[in-house]
This record gives structure tokens, C-alpha cells and sequence, in this order.
């Protein structure tokens, strides 16, 4: 995965990219004409006020839309980049964990796309955005090293880098 500073720019691997194409496919292909079924089959029963299955296909045609314009929108924005290399440089598409300085727990995360983790709901990780102050001042850190970023409230705060391994390894 490449850094860009473009905030609308949404990084993800080629696997990720293939998994999203593939929902959007089936959403706008097979879902679609399902509910079109439905919506027809339930439109002539007759009346549409009280016909409870038009109602619900109806509402889920809805939902179904919201999910392909949102799949659309991201993979028009998405840049697909290799799996990072196992070099323990932080960088988009890397599992980092980090110790902030005085104190001794360890906070682990990933850095990247939160489209990355929506395609394995058992995944428990926060998700920084390469954009963020944390996120651009580990960038290109290593195992050991520390970096120091401004907090929203102005803080300076300074972290380690305790590991960095590619998301998914």
C-alpha cells in the first residue's frame, strides 16, 4: 500500500479491492433483481397500503441502494496497493502497536482504510486514517523508534513504536 496525502483516497490490497467488487456484483446483479421480483409480485396482489411484503422489499430495495452507492463511492476511491512487505516500517495496510510514552500499556491498531476491516467483522482494531496526526508522524517509523504528534487539544504527545506487521499476517 502506497501513503497519499489525498484524505479522499482510500487505501486497500488487491484481496480487499476483489471482496468489495465482488459484493457490489452480487448486490447489483442478483439482489437487485430479487427485489424487483418481489416489489412486482407484491405490487399485484393489489392494494399497496396495507400490503405488508411491498412494503418491506420496498425497504430493502432501499437499503440495498445505500449499500451500492457507498460500495461504489469507495471503490471509486480506492487505490489498490500490494500487501506491505513484513519489514516492520509502519506504513497503510500495518498492524501497529505502540506504548505511549509514561506509561507501559500497549495500544494496537491498524493503519489504513476502516474499509479493511469491514470485510472480517471477527477483527477487534481501531483503524487510524494515514492522514491523521498519529498516523503521519509514525509513517516510515520502525521497531524502536518514536515519534512525537500534536493531540486535537494541542498536547504534544509522543509515542513507540512497539511493532509493525502487515494487517492480516
Amino acid at each position: 500500500m502506497t501513503q497519499s496525502t489525498d484524505e479522499n483516497v482510500i487505501w486497500l490490497t488487491q484481496e480487499a479491492y476483489d471482496r468489495l467488487k465482488a459484493e457490489l456484483d452480487h448486490l447489483t446483479g442478483t439482489v437487485r433483481a430479487e427485489l424487483a421480483r418481489r416489489i412486482g409480485e407484491a405490487r399485484d396482489e393489489g392494494d399497496l397500503k396495507e400490503n405488508g411484503g411491498y412494503h418491506a422489499a420496498k425497504e430493502e430495495q432501499g437499503k440495498t441502494e445505500a449499500q451500492i452507492r457507498k460500495l461504489q463511492d469507495l471503490l471509486r476511491r480506492a487505490r489498490v496497493g500490494a500487501t506491505p512487505p513484513d519489514d516492520g516500517v509502519v506504513e497503510p495496510g500495518m498492524k501497529v502497536t505502540i506504548r505511549f510514552q509514561g506509561d507501559e500499556d500497549t495500544e494496537t491498531f491498524v493503519l489504513g482504510s476502516r474499509e479493511l476491516l469491514s470485510l472480517d467483522e471477527s477483527v477487534d482494531l481501531e483503524v487510524y486514517s494515514p492522514q491523521s496526526p498519529l498516523g503521519l508522524a509514525i509513517s516510515g517509523k520502525r521497531k524502536g523508534d518514536t515519534a512525537t504528534y500534536a493531540a486535537p487539544n494541542g498536547r504534544a504527545v509522543t509515542v513507540e513504536i512497539v511493532d509493525a506487521v502487515p494487517f492480516g499476517a
